[in-house]
């Protein structure tokens, strides 16, 4: 007995593909996922019609979806991110009904609890054997952790399993087991995993870059829970890999050692593990091949689900972000009230989303934004943000080169910063010097139609993105 079938035409109309169908996806590959293409591409060969793609994120890889949606393949999406040509063609309008951003922990979240029912999950499989027991750590297009696909297996009315490395029965340390899969379907390549390495995941040469990770390590180490024990999460932007380099080191000098380090895991996370400054590393998602191969041969590299790392309660009792201590965060908008927009870039084009952003924001006990105060002639700080992703009233702390503000209702952050050297001012500050420096920007024109709504990780809408003009 085996669950192989020759193809994935005939794995889905084994699954009971039809119009109208929900099928989701993981982004583990990232920019390299090659299995979503490849499996619209089947579906419109059968001739299927009106799909909802449930998608962890969409890259520019997935650029074949815009003529999806012109063929009526595809009608409805649902994403936590989208960067690349998808994002701009949502933005001009090209799909009817408006995007169903979620977040990270908010996803799964709505699986489990039924509210957005997937009929078919699709796993890009780096390793599986003929029963469909998967891993992500084996294999040509090992990604590592496969977090973000845990609720889509188990929650999904059918699995399919679509890998390029078919290993003997059984593959005894799988990440998703054989009882949540229906179908396995082996191809040539189901991604390249140089693509895993999307975007900025190198430590900074800029020196403003270098300079806000100074402010950043130095906020960390005056704030009252740089202690044994801490936890920790940055993401893979080169001034937030500085911050985690410079951290390392004050660590080591302090005999710091804290509990875990989570999220997206990159190579500096692993080296910081390595040298002792953390017990544990929680990984979700790996961003480097660097952590691929920490989390394959490391027992204290541990591989999570997105509900275990950040759903909210009632959809879980608890979650990793409820005791993070630091989580070290981007913006490409904030306002007066330290509200984020991570969805929309200046021109109101989508370019992201929220990810774990609001999740970690939520949870953590110091929510700090590291952002140049001016890109492309644009100010960082608006009266306004177009698009809001994370409230302020859980982002703590604004890093800038031109200095650093903390949220007015963090007083307690205010006493403990004010007794360092740190350059502290006011948003509003802040924000007047960057209209010094580039003018005040003009509210953004845009059209009637939403493209898109922006749901908050407990499940409300918070925001809404509109066509432009």
């Amino acid at each position: 007995m085996d669950k192989l079938v020759n193809n994935l035409k005939e794995a889905l109309k084994a699954a009971g593909i039809k119009d109208g169908a929900t099928l989701s996806f993981h982004h583990h590959m990232r920019n390299g996922d090659y299995v979503l293409n490849m499996t619209l591409a089947a579906a419109a060969e059968l001739g299927v019609k009106d799909l909802t793609v449930n998608a962890s994120a969409i890259f520019p890889v997935h650029a074949p979806l815009i003529d999806l949606i012109k063929q009526g393949v595809v009608t409805s999406l649902e994403c936590n991110y989208m960067s690349g040509p998808v994002g701009e063609a949502i933005s001009q309008g090209i799909l009817d009904k408006p995007v169903i951003f979620r977040t990270h922990g908010g996803r799964p979240a709505d699986i489990a609890s039924g509210q957005f029912p997937i009929d078919i999950a699709v796993i890009a499989a780096p390793a599986a054997d003929k029963m469909g027991n998967i891993s992500g750590k084996f294999g040509p297009s090992q990604c590592g952790s496969l977090g973000y696909a845990f609720a889509d297996a188990e929650f999904a009315d059918q699995v399919i399993a679509v890998t390029d490395h078919l290993m003997p029965y059984p593959l005894v340390e799988y990440s998703i087991p054989e009882t949540q899969v229906n179908y396995v379907v082996q191809v040539d390549k189901i991604g390249d995993p140089k693509g895993i390495v999307s975007g900025t995941t190198k430590i900074t040469r800029d020196p403003i870059g270098l300079l806000m990770a100074q402010y950043a390590t130095q906020v960390i180490e005056a704030s009252p829970y740089y202690q044994d024990g801490m936890s920790f999460q940055t993401g893979a932007g080169g001034a937030s890999l500085a911050t985690a380099a410079f951290l390392k080191d004050r660590m080591l000098e302090r005999g710091i050692k804290g509990s875990y380090g989570m999220g997206g895991i990159t190579s500096y996370l692993v080296d910081m593990l390595e040298a002792g400054c953390f017990e544990s590393l929680v990984d979700v998602q790996c961003f480097d091949l660097g952590a691929v191969e920490s989390i394959r041969t490391n027992p204290k590299h541990r591989e999570v689900s997105a509900l275990h790392y950040a759903a909210p309660r009632p959809a879980v009792a608890s979650s990793l972000v409820d005791n993070l201590d630091f989580v070290i965060l981007g913006a490409t908008e904030m306002d007066k009230n330290f509200n984020v927009n991570v969805h929309t870039n200046s021109q109101g084009v989508i370019m992201g989303g929220s990810g774990g952003h609001s999740d970690t924001a939520a949870g953590a006990k110091l929510a700090m934004i590291i952002a140049p105060l001016t890109r492309a002639r644009m100010p960082l700080i608006l009266d306004q943000v177009t698009c809001l992703s994370t409230p302020g009233e859980t982002i703590d702390i604004l890093v800038t080169q031109y200095g650093i503000a903390v949220n007015p209702r963090r007083e307690d952050l205010i006493q403990a910063l004010s007794a360092s050297k740190l350059p502290l001012r006011s948003i509003e500050d802040l924000q007047k010097t960057a209209e010094d420096l580039v003018g005040k920007p003009k509210p953004l024109p845009h059209g009637d139609k939403v493209v898109g709504q922006v749901r908050y990780r407990t499940g409300e809408i918070i925001s809404e993105i509109y066509q432009l003009n």
